[in-house]
């Protein structure tokens, strides 16, 4: 005895259609009301060097500028921090020889950079053309 009606193969289906248009306006949405920030900026990785050895050079002058913004040019204090004082200075400190000296600016790492400016600036008017900064090695 068979007391359903209908048909027995009859199996119940499930749309996808209305499922992806669903989904689809979800995306939609979520791209609309996205916001993308872009953050603008210089990402700079700086060269590293290694030298066999630190090369004396005997013309040369050693100006250090501390933390603080004091300058010693070849361990002499200069009072004054203007940048005519200091080409002043540097003259002064430039040795008696015949080849120019090379200006050897020790600057701390947190000075300001003004002051380092300052005094690359005092070396260009004091007429010396070769500068170079002194650095040290890492810790390895």
């Amino acid at each position: 005895m068979n007391f359903r009606r209908g048909s027995r193969g009859a199996e119940p289906e499930i749309n996808l259609i209305p499922l992806i248009d669903v989904v689809l306006v979800i995306i939609i949405f979520l791209m609309l009301t996205t916001t993308f920030s872009k953050t603008s900026g210089l990402e700079i990785n700086l060269p590293s060097a290694e030298s066999a050895g630190a090369e004396s050079v005997p013309n040369e002058i050693i100006v250090a500028v501390t933390a603080a913004g004091e300058v010693t040019i070849n361990r002499q204090p200069v009072a004054d921090r203007s940048i005519e004082s200091l080409a002043t200075a540097l003259g002064k400190a430039a040795p008696g020889g015949g080849s120019e000296p090379v200006v050897v600016i020790n600057a701390d790492a947190k000075a300001a950079h003004q002051n380092v400016i300052d005094v690359m600036q005092a070396a260009q008017r004091a007429g010396f053309g070769h500068v170079t900064f002194a650095t040290q090695a890492p810790a390895q």
